[in-house]
């Protein structure tokens, strides 16, 4: 991914899944798990780099509804936040959470500080792009990179299996079928660290 231009990446609830990724969280300083982990996990939950001459700062954190049990993300963010912007105005976060409420609340809570917040977990990309009152960029869920077809990413039929018999198999992700690809580009004054614009991108049906 690195290879392809991307500067640097966020994650979410599933960072520790594959155990042998532990010792290169440690040592990354391009790829964070969500600060709000209790502090003794590998990795760190926030870091900077630079682009085009200017430093920007990114925090993850994960939300606490219907999610795995964590930290108080409103506590926790709020001084790294603060950290973040003694370096650099321009400040990301990634706010990998369930609850639509609880994404909302974090934007309103860190409008003016942060440049932008997007949201991330649920795959299903939201159409409330804005410019929130304090000049932060803000939509709900940026939506997922991956296959159109199966439900949500994965193969339909063991996700059925759980609906139906409340048994399945492991999850395996969608092979075939077409692709879609979503995001959000955001605009941002380089010298106060507010935001000027947000355009939400979804391409659906990549071969």
């Amino acid at each position: 991914m690195f290879a392809t231009g991307i500067d640097f990446i966020t994650s979410g609830n599933h960072i520790f899944d594959k155990r042998d990724f532990k010792t290169y969280l440690d040592a990354s300083d391009r790829v964070i798990r969500p600060a709000n982990y209790p502090p003794a996990v590998p990795g760190r939950g926030y870091g900077t780099f630079r682009v085009d001459g200017v430093t920007v700062g990114v925090v993850n954190v994960m939300g606490r509804t219907f999610m795995p049990p964590v930290d108080d993300p409103f506590r926790v963010v709020d001084p790294i936040v603060d950290d973040l912007r003694v370096l650099t105005p321009i400040v990301i976060v990634d706010v990998h959470a369930e609850a639509t409420s609880e994404k909302v609340a974090l934007s309103r809570f860190l409008d003016g500080r942060a440049s932008a917040i997007y949201g991330t977990h649920t795959h299903v990309q939201t159409a409330d792009e804005q410019i929130l009152p304090g000049g932060t960029a803000y939509i709900t869920d940026v939506g997922m990179t991956g296959p159109t077809e199966g439900v949500i990413g994965m193969e339909q039929d063991a996700v059925l299996d759980r609906f139906l018999t409340g048994m399945s198999e492991r999850f395996n992700v969608q092979k075939s079928g077409t692709k879609q690809f979503c995001g959000a580009v955001v605009s941002i004054d380089r010298s106060t660290g507010k935001a000027t614009d947000i355009k939400r991108i979804f391409l659906r049906g990549i071969a």
